[in-house]
């Protein structure tokens, strides 16, 4: 077994940042997440953008760190559904084929993913 941490194994910060921002564009185009972008701006969106990778490498075992509120706290009163949830796991997935990430690593992206979903959706 390798001792490579997942950050490592996925390729570090430049495909994690590659990872995110194939998955942001998907998640603001789809017709049922889309909403919860109509109303930011740029800034908004590129900082967003700049927290995923943060919380994408952090959460892989990388020395980013990251600075975002909970994901509790940072979801709230934002409606989020099982069927929402649902839809973004597709768009997770489909940017993980697109790369394509493998298992292990992508059964250890999705499943840290995975186990944020009881604090963001309502």
């Amino acid at each position: 077994m390798s001792n490579k941490t997942l950050y490592e194994r996925l390729g570090g910060y430049d495909a994690i940042a590659a990872v995110a921002g194939d998955i942001l564009p998907r998640l603001q185009s789809d017709p049922q997440l889309g909403r919860f972008w109509d109303n930011r701006g740029d800034d908004g969106i590129a900082r967003e953008a700049q927290l995923l990778i943060d919380f994408l490498s952090t959460s892989a075992g990388g020395p980013m760190l990251y600075t975002g509120r909970d994901m509790k706290l940072s979801h709230a009163g934002m409606g989020i559904s099982d069927s929402d949830w649902s839809t973004f796991i597709g768009h997770i997935e489909a940017s993980l084929d697109h790369f394509g990430v493998a298992d292990p690593e992508r059964s250890d992206v999705l499943g840290f993913i995975d186990s944020t979903k009881a604090d963001i959706v309502e």
